[in-house]
């Protein structure tokens, strides 16, 4: 095993940054939701909203940074591996099977790992900021619907936007799941907190480190 630093500081804070925005939407737009109380509703609309933007905002400095220093390319899908990678996750786990798919820095995600969050960043993510900036601006100015998408009423715009919302809570409880798949169980979390991980030493590890200086 080798020691490498693998997620970088910018990466870590996008991280948890956008997990603690992620899980307070949740938490307010649930109470929004009428599922409970626990700031009150027009608080909890307020937070929702301030919350809402502040992830936007943090997805709009994410993209760039992703396309500046080419990081982007770690969530290109691909089909290679994916087999191995779906036996290793649904028996060779619980066997203490050896991982099919080597991290490198250049290539941090398996090929399940990379369709998931193409998924939950190209597709499940804008389609929630839609929703949501459709849900407080359905109606500009006041008392006018927005003809050309039928948009009559709230209600339909609402459980579209809850529905994308309990399919991001399946996503962090299934990831809160894979984070303890790593060497040990607090592997894969002291690397998203410190940066550093220790992977397999080998020659193609050890020569993407090096080119990366």
């Amino acid at each position: 095993m080798k020691k490498v630093y693998i997620y970088k500081a910018f990466e870590r804070f996008w991280h948890w940054t956008q997990a603690i925005l992620i899980l307070f939407l949740a938490f307010t737009g649930f109470e929004v939701h009428g599922s409970y109380s626990f700031f009150g509703y027009e608080n909890a609309v307020m937070y929702h909203r301030y919350a809402g933007w502040a992830l936007l905002a943090l997805i709009f400095l994410t993209f760039f940074w992703h396309i500046a220093v080419g990081e982007w390319r770690q969530y290109v899908p691909t089909i290679k591996n994916m087999k191995a990678q779906i036996d290793y996750y649904l028996l060779g786990i619980f066997k203490n099977a050896p991982h099919p798919v080597k991290k490198t820095v250049l290539s941090k995600l398996n090929p399940l790992q990379k369709i998931t969050y193409f998924m939950l960043m190209v597709v499940i993510i804008p389609f929630m900021i839609f929703t949501g900036l459709l849900y407080m601006y359905y109606r500009v100015p006041q008392a006018v619907t927005v003809n050309p998408l039928h948009v009559k009423s709230l209600e339909t715009i609402a459980l579209i936007h809850t529905a994308g919302a309990y399919f991001l809570v399946i996503f962090v409880i299934g990831h809160l799941y894979l984070i303890t798949t790593g060497h040990t169980v607090l592997t894969n979390l002291k690397a998203m907190i410190t940066g550093w991980e220790e992977i397999e030493d080998d020659e193609e590890t050890e020569e993407t480190n090096n080119n990366l200086g």
